[in-house]
C-alpha cells in the first residue's frame, strides 16, 4: 500500500512539511505552477535548496506582495503583521480557488480543526474569531499547499511520530505563551506528544491541524520498503537538525487500519434512549455504532452499546457515552480492520442522477446507491425503489 511516514522528531511547521512533501513529487515546477496559478492575492511560493546539519533539504518561501513573512520563531511560521481574517473570509478564499475540490474540503476541514481551537481558547463562537497567527495569506498558502501535495501523491496510508512541541514561550499577537501554545495544545488533544529537549516553538497550530487531519496513525514506523524520502528545512539553526521529514514507500497494512471498540452493558434504558445516545456518537464521529440484545446476571434482559472510533477520539467517545448513557464502566478492545477502498460517483437514470458509493478491494467490487436519492425519485416518479436499483446496476 502506497504509505506517507512522517518524522516529527523536530516537531511540524505548515512550511517544512510542505517542502518535504514537495520533494516527493517528480515535478516540482508543476506544483509551483499550480500554487502560483491560484489566485491567493499577492502571493507567491518558490524553493531553495537549504542546509542543516549538513543534510541537504529543501525551504519553501511564501512571498506576500514581494516581502517574505517576516514573523519565523526557531523555523517555523507565526503570522502576526498582515490583516486579521475571520473564519468566513477565508472559506470564501478557499472556495475561490481553482482547486480540484477535494483538496479546497480538506482545507476547509483543517482550518476547522484551527478555528475550533481556537475558539475554546479565547471563549468565542468558531465564527467570531480572527485569525491572528494562521489566518492571513501566508497560511493558507501553506494549508492549501499541503492539501494540494498530498493529492498529488495520493498516499493510501499515513503515520507519522509522536510530535517534539517544544518547550519555553513563544511570543504571539496576545503576549508571551507557553509552548505549546495553548491552540496547539488543543488541537494535539489525543496525540501522543512530548517536549523538554529543545527551547522554542516546534509544532504550530497550522502543522498540528495538517497532522490530526490527515494522520491515520501515530507511532513508530511501520515495517516499510521506502522508495523517497524528502526533508522540509526550518529557518534556525540547532545543534540538532532541523526539518521534518517525509518518507514514501510501500508498508504491509494493506488496507487496514487501527480502530478501537468501546463495549457498555446496559439494563436500565429505553429503546429510544438507546437510540439516542447511537445518533449523538455518530453525529460526533464515531466510525460505526450498534446495540445487541445480552443477557446479564440475574438473567436480566439488557443491551451491549458498542462504539467503534479512531484510536486518538477514544477519550472523547467514552465521554459522550458515560455522558448519554446509565453505564458506569466501559471496555476497550484495540482492533485492526479491513476496508474497501470507496469513493462516490453519479449513475444517470431515466428519471435524474442518482449518487452511488463504489468499493474496491480484494479483487471484489461493489456498488450501493444512496437510499435518501433512491427513496426521493421512486416518490417523485411513483415507481418502487427496486426498479431504480435495478436502472442503476444494469
Amino acid at each position: 500500500m502506497k504509505s506517507l511516514y512522517i518524522d516529527c522528531s523536530m516537531g511540524a511547521a505548515g512550511d517544512m512539511l510542505m517542502a518535504a512533501l514537495l520533494e516527493l513529487i517528480p515535478d516540482q515546477e508543476q506544483f509551483l505552477s499550480k500554487m502560483n496559478a491560484l489566485g491567493i492575492p499577492g502571493v507567491r511560493v518558490n524553493v531553495e535548496k537549504k542546509n542543516t546539519c549538513g543534510i541537504s533539504g529543501s525551504h519553501v518561501h511564501v512571498i506576500i506582495d514581494g516581502e517574505e513573512e517576516g514573523g519565523h520563531h526557531h523555523g517555523h511560521e507565526h503570522h502576526h503583521h498582515h490583516h486579521h481574517s475571520g473564519l468566513a473570509d477565508i472559506r470564501s478564499l478557499i472556495q475561490s480557488l481553482t482547486l480540484p475540490q477535494q483538496v479546497k474540503e480538506d482545507a476547509l476541514a483543517v482550518y476547522g480543526l484551527i478555528a475550533e481551537a481556537e475558539s475554546q481558547v479565547h471563549g468565542q463562537t468558531m465564527e467570531q474569531i480572527h485569525f491572528h497567527e494562521v489566518g492571513t495569506l501566508d497560511a493558507v498558502a501553506d494549508v492549501v499547499g499541503n492539501c494540494l501535495l498530498l493529492h498529488m501523491i495520493g498516499a493510501d496510508y499515513i503515520g507519522a511520530s509522536p510530535v517534539h512541541v517544544g518547550s519555553g514561550t513563544v511570543k504571539c499577537a496576545h503576549g508571551i505563551l507557553p509552548v505549546p501554545a495553548p491552540a496547539t495544545a488543543l488541537i494535539l488533544q489525543g496525540i501522543p506528544v512530548y517536549g523538554g529537549e529543545i527551547k522554542g516553538e516546534l509544532c504550530t497550530p497550522t502543522g498540528a491541524a495538517l497532522l490530526k487531519y490527515f494522520v491515520n496513525d501515530f507511532g513508530p514506523m511501520p515495517l516499510m520498503s521506502v522508495t523517497k524520502t524528502g526533508y522540509g528545512v526550518g529557518t534556525k539553526e540547532f545543534e540538532r537538525a532541523n526539518y521534518v521529514r517525509v518518507m514514501a514507500g510501500e508498508t504491509d497494512k494493506k488496507d487496514r487500519d487501527q480502530v478501537c471498540e468501546l463495549a457498555a452493558n446496559i439494563d436500565d434504558m429505553t429503546a429510544e434512549e438507546i437510540g439516542y445516545a447511537i445518533e449523538v456518537l455518530m453525529e460526533k464521529g464515531a466510525l460505526d455504532v450498534y446495540a445487541e440484545n445480552i443477557v446479564m446476571k440475574k438473567s436480566r434482559p439488557a443491551v451491549k452499546l458498542v462504539c467503534m472510533c479512531r484510536t486518538e477520539n477514544k477519550d472523547q467517545m467514552a465521554a459522550l457515552m458515560f455522558q448519554h448513557t446509565t453505564t458506569i464502566g466501559i471496555r476497550e478492545y484495540q482492533c485492526e480492520r479491513y476496508t474497501l477502498n470507496r469513493h462516490f460517483e453519479q449513475r444517470k437514470t431515466p428519471w435524474g442522477d442518482v449518487n452511488v458509493k463504489v468499493c474496491e478491494g480484494y479483487g471484489v467490487k461493489k456498488v450501493k446507491a444512496e437510499f435518501d436519492d433512491l427513496a426521493v425519485m421512486a416518490t417523485r416518479n411513483q415507481i418502487s425503489i427496486s426498479t431504480v436499483k435495478k436502472e442503476i446496476h444494469e
